[in-house]
């Protein structure tokens, strides 16, 4: 019969003790972590689960912050584009509820001056900048999108603005002989009239009568001709009526009537003893007319021509000097034209100048430039109002101004069929739209994923705590047994067996 000393059941105790502290402190760690292991290699066959959750948690996170920073991008260009469409209504109103005709010694309107602050608070909204970036400038996001409003108007060095641009096209418009480009003339009985076939002054668009005993034909040939033959002379009261295109495109029409009286009022003409007298009455009476055109409406027409023409791109100005027998327009270059905006100019459309993943399948467009059309029609129009002059010598200045404030009302208005800031607008909404949707999608994946992570890494405490009370019991006894064994002789033995 052999006896194990007490030496050695305490060792195997010992060591057992150790086991159980070693698992004590790795629970303790557990519980107080929330976490299953410090590890990924602690997780076992689990680490690759945990590692491909991580990355997906990280990817929406990415997405989630993309969002977040578009949607304040996106919320202030909405912002942005109300206070401009509030600007173009405001211009609307200073225009409507303007006082009696007065120019200050700058040959302007006090409505005009105010024109010129509107136009400082456009372009300052249109570089407005969201993060250090341009919104308005496609995706030269560090360059402002336009110059400033002074050097729209007033150009700098050898680089023409607006208001020189505008005077180029005023005398480009109404011609040496300042009938708009058109000349009046005719032998016998007909009466002709003929534009010069360049792009400038009046165009024309048709002719209609109810002369008796007159035919009226054309525009036709080259240069286009309008000819109106008097077979015999009209009744008073007919009509012929000479339909004209002006530079902004926009219609005029000029109607003349026949009368016996003589002199006769304005738009008429005397009907003669003959045909011939009665052609050559028309040829004075449409003479009258078209200078009287070619003296309030052309220059309104032709101030906003100018304009468009400036915002376009590129800029489009007369070809020139001289301007007045100028036949064509041309290319505006950084050399001899201010480039109003500064921003990235290229193919793409300017939604997709600026593009963000929001989500693992969500792709949203909100670039933005300053060239949009609707932004275009509103500069060019308050520009023309701001930057056109009249002289308080020419008797025809107030209808001139009067002209060019009606045109800039209608077109403030928008025409039907072209882009509006209501367009821009609903643009950026489809935008904040799929934003919303991609952050209440992103949420819902991200609660999802860490549900699946916490079951893979965590933990369950109620688990973990009753181990750990067990563990602590069994340490607390085995210990208790040690202490025991440890105090064990062979004669306490011998003695403990004999008795």
């Amino acid at each position: 019969m052999s006896i194990t000393g007490p030496g050695s059941i305490t060792a195997a105790n010992v060591q057992a003790q150790t086991n159980m502290m070693n698992q004590l402190d790795t629970l303790s760690q557990e519980l107080g972590t929330g976490d299953a292991a410090q590890t990924y290699s602690g997780l076992g066959s689990q680490a690759g689960l945990a590692l491909a959750l991580g990355a997906q948690l990280s990817d929406i996170s990415g997405y989630s912050g993309a969002a977040t920073t578009v949607g304040t991008t996106l919320t202030v260009a909405q912002s942005v584009l109300t206070q401009l469409g509030d600007t173009g209504s405001a211009v609307q109103s200073a225009v409507s509820q303007q006082g009696a005709f007065s120019l200050d010694n700058t040959g302007q309107t006090s409505t005009q001056e105010t024109a010129v602050s509107y136009l400082d608070q456009i372009v300052s909204l249109l570089n407005t900048q969201v993060g250090g970036n341009y919104i308005f400038s496609g995706s030269a996001v560090n360059q402002p999108a336009v110059v400033s409003a002074s050097e729209m108007l007033n150009g700098t060095g050898t680089q023409a603005g607006l208001t020189q641009l505008i005077s180029q096209r005023q005398q480009a418009d109404q011609g040496a002989n300042g009938l708009g480009r058109l000349t009046v003339g005719g032998t016998g009985s007909t009466v002709t009239l003929s534009a010069d076939g360049s792009p400038f002054g009046f165009q024309l668009a048709g002719v209609t009568s109810t002369l008796t005993g007159g035919t009226a034909t054309g525009p036709s040939g080259s240069p286009p001709t309008i000819s109106v033959n008097l077979g015999s002379n009209p009744t008073a009261g007919q009509t012929i009526q000479f339909n004209l295109t002006l530079p902004d495109g926009t219609s005029q029409t000029i109607a003349l009537q026949a009368t016996t009286s003589s002199p006769p009022g304005a738009n008429q003409f005397t009907i003669g003893a003959s045909a011939t007298a009665t052609a050559a009455n028309v040829q004075t009476a449409l003479t009258s007319a078209i200078t009287n055109l070619a003296q309030t409406a052309l220059p309104a027409t032709s101030a906003i021509a100018a304009a468009n023409g400036f915002f376009s791109d590129p800029p489009q100005i007369v070809a020139g000097p001289p301007y007045d027998t100028a036949t064509s327009l041309t290319n505006g270059t950084s050399a001899n034209t201010v480039q109003w905006y500064t921003g990235e100019n290229g193919s793409t459309p300017a939604l997709q100048t600026a593009t963000a993943q929001v989500g693992p399948s969500m792709t949203v467009a909100y670039g933005m430039r300053a060239t949009e059309p609707a932004i275009t029609s509103l500069l060019a129009n308050v520009a023309a109002l701001a930057a056109t002059t009249f002289s308080a010598s020419n008797p025809n200045a107030q209808s001139a101004y009067q002209a060019l404030s009606q045109s800039v009302v209608a077109n403030l208005n928008g025409q039907s069929g072209t882009q509006s800031i209501s367009d821009l607008e609903a643009n950026l909404a489809n935008a904040q739209t799929t934003i919303s949707n991609a952050t209440t999608l992103n949420t819902q994946t991200q609660t999802t994923l860490q549900d699946m992570l916490q079951n893979v890494e965590g933990i369950n405490q109620t688990q973990i705590g009753e181990d750990i009370l067990t563990l602590q019991n069994n340490l607390s006894a085995s210990m208790s047994v040690t202490a025991r064994l440890a105090q064990l002789s062979l004669v306490n033995y011998l003695s403990a067996v004999s008795g």
